[in-house]
């Protein structure tokens, strides 16, 4: 029995969550092969090589006569084949067979990833209260205080790409997703306040994308490589969402001002609905008309509305329950922003595009991400092209425009201020601009290149 193989991929997806240094739940770590031979809180060897019966892992994951198992704490009960594979594993000797050349360094709060050139960043995030903007790094999430941009923590996890990151609307939350490409996604949820991880949840075996939160903080929302959108319940991981129409990579997601419905956008060009409650595939948003889109959809947010009302019942749907209105902005490989109603209001007709409300002046390149400022007045866009990059902001409602000056390099994130007079962006070479939304002006700018460890007050 194999532990690189067999034995390691069980772990990963069911107990490394809650076993790994950022969260080392009752003392155990799984992460590695070495830890596994350690014992946690209790005393007891969780591996005992050569002895099954003596090994408290083997205990844990035995399922009583009632079904259950000690472990997963709060989750199905391996399989059959897993506990045999593990048991087996165990009584041939525990050997470790990793790979020479998949033996990667440790990465944790004790040993940070080591920069010799600042890393790109795929995500930027505002706290709700302005004093604090997270980045996206290597195997960690970097957050920075507003008021001089110096480093103030270092969020260290077991996923070596972090993808995206948000903050819940109350700011007592992060939640960041990403993980290792071809191995395993994950959803991590910290208390940046105590640089706690809350809630780290495996999902898949590739890299997640695009991460949302529900209005009222209890769900999070993301997209997956294999061609899913996904949800989990923000206090104890549990998927409560899965749809799975999407014909390519999710790349973003966004939940209704409700929380009742989630938005999708992906490789395969469509932005797709989703209702919460039933996980029922509602409607493709955009045309299903080929060439309606020209390329994969990167970037989508919804919309703050100044006033509240509801959906207008399209005329096939009589006695339908109205939806809350709700406007998207999406944005991809075409380089266009456009502008979408999240509900239908007209009736169907096989191939319309009757959810679009318009389209803005294409930007040089692909666009990777795209957001509102806080009134929806206006949204930031920024993209890449031949080692270029340009960050604009477009007047929601005329399609007027301002081109960010002094833009470096290729782009791929953009987050607004809560204030709303101040855009953060940043891509390929790890520069985060500050621009004035207004005039586009550069007002300050920093490399992401964390050099010394620490809590808080890391330089």
């Amino acid at each position: 029995m194999s532990y690189y193989k067999d034995v390691r991929p069980i772990f990963q997806q069911h107990c490394n969550g809650c076993h790994q240094p950022a969260k080392p739940m009752g003392g155990y770590v799984m992460t590695s092969h070495a830890d596994l031979l350690k014992a946690g809180e209790r005393g007891k060897a969780g591996v005992v090589a050569g002895k099954p019966a003596g090994s408290y892992l083997i205990e844990q994951v035995k399922v009583h006569e009632n079904g259950k198992a000690e472990m997963p704490r709060g989750r199905d009960p391996l399989n059959v084949i897993q506990i045999k594979t593990l048991t087996d594993w165990v009584a041939q000797g525990a050997i470790d067979d990793t790979p020479a050349s998949a033996k990667a360094v440790v990465v944790d709060a004790a040993n940070p990833p080591k920069y010799v050139a600042p890393p790109v960043v795929t995500s930027l995030a505002f706290s709700p209260d302005g004093k604090t903007l997270a980045v996206t790094g290597y195997h960690e999430v970097l957050l920075y205080h507003t008021e001089d941009y110096s480093l103030r923590a270092r969020l260290i996890g077991i996923s070596e790409r972090v993808q995206a990151v948000a903050y819940s609307a109350d700011g007592k939350k992060l939640a960041a997703v990403g993980g290792a490409p071809g191995r395993f996604g994950e959803v991590q949820i910290w208390n940046p306040e105590t640089e706690k991880l809350l809630v780290s949840s495996p999902v898949s075996f590739d890299t997640l994308y695009g991460v949302s939160w529900s209005p009222d903080g209890k769900a999070v929302g993301f997209g997956c490589a294999d061609n899913t959108a996904r949800a989990i319940d923000a206090l104890s991981g549990k998927q409560i969402l899965q749809m799975g129409t999407h014909s390519d990579w999710v790349l973003g997601t966004a939940f209704a001002q409700d929380g009742l419905h989630l938005v999708s956008v992906g490789r395969d060009m469509s932005m797709k609905l989703t209702e919460v409650a039933t996980q029922r595939f509602v409607d493709n948003v955009t045309s299903i008309t080929p060439g309606a889109l020209k390329g994969g959809l990167m970037a989508v947010d919804r919309r703050p509305m100044k006033e509240k009302k509801l959906q207008q019942v399209p005329a096939d749907t009589p006695g339908a329950k109205p939806n809350a209105y709700d406007e998207l902005v999406i944005a991809g490989s075409d380089g266009k922003p456009h502008l979408y109603k999240m509900h239908r209001e007209k009736k169907r007709e096989i191939g319309d595009d009757s959810n679009k409300i318009r389209d803005y002046e294409p930007m040089p390149g692909r666009i990777s991400a795209a957001a509102f400022n806080p009134d929806g007045s206006r949204f930031a866009a920024v993209s890449s092209l031949d080692g270029k990059g340009e960050v604009r902001v477009y007047v929601t409602d005329s399609g007027a425009k301002v081109i960010c000056e002094k833009v470096t390099g290729p782009v791929y994130a953009v987050a607004w201020h809560p204030e709303g007079k101040l855009i953060a962006s940043a891509g390929f070479d790890g520069t985060v601009w500050l621009h004035d939304p207004a005039t586009g002006k550069l007002v300050n700018s920093f490399v992401v290149l964390p050099k010394v460890v620490g809590k808080s007050g890391a330089q």
